[in-house]
């Protein structure tokens, strides 16, 4: 597993991130939207996932776009990353964009570690999550959402189940007294990933810190 660190290595907020290599050609903005936004110290750590339909999917589906099938890596990515977040003097928030975002979100159901979920565009129309979800308390306090306002707007007849789905999961979560946030972006799922990550952690770090968010 290859890490790349940002930040402040001895800040107590810790930013967990899976990436692939696009995404770590863009995380100067993504940093600067955080700092834009929030004045809380952080450490962030990129985790660069190599099989990113295999790592990042809690359970095996078919194919919904090329002919790429889903697999069944998250737990033992998570338990990888897990092993990086020790220490009782830190708080760990965990989150990331499209398929990132919605391991992020099963993540935060199978441990107690992270405190919060920035989830940017996540993939919430996989197959069976929202049902999963139904019967699996995500531990986190605070849990951001958001969805580019076209997402919804396709001929994917799965794809195009995610609008509904991000406003199933915000009331899920809303429902289990877990403070949840809805944004909606301007654009298609692939317009600004950087800076609609940045914004989920920053609103993330502001909701933990006791601060507006924005």
């Amino acid at each position: 597993m290859t890490v790349t660190e940002f930040g402040n290595p001895e800040a107590a907020m810790v930013l967990v991130q899976p990436v692939d290599a696009r995404d770590l050609s863009t995380m100067e903005g993504e940093i600067r939207e955080i700092r834009r936004l929030s004045t809380v110290d952080f450490h962030l750590m990129a985790v660069q996932v190599d099989r990113w339909n295999d790592d990042l999917s809690p359970w095996a589906a078919p194919a919904v776009f090329g002919r790429e099938d889903f697999g069944c890596g998250a737990g033992g990515l998570l338990q990888e990353i897990l092993t990086r977040c020790s220490g009782e003097d830190k708080t760990f928030l965990i989150g990331g964009y499209s398929l990132a975002g919605l391991f992020a979100l099963w993540a935060a159901c199978q441990t107690d570690r992270f405190a919060a979920v920035a989830a940017a565009s996540p993939s919430v129309w996989f197959p069976g999550f929202t049902d999963y979800l139904r019967t699996h308390s995500l531990h986190s306090r605070a849990v951001y959402l958001s969805l580019g306002d076209r997402e919804e707007k396709t001929r994917n007849p799965v794809m195009a189940t995610v609008g509904s789905r991000i406003r199933e999961v915000c009331e899920i979560l809303r429902a289990d007294s877990i403070r949840c946030a809805l944004e909606w972006n301007s654009g298609n799922h692939f317009r600004d990933p950087d800076l609609r990550t940045g914004r989920a952690f920053a609103w993330a770090l502001n909701s933990l810190s006791g601060q507006q968010a924005e």
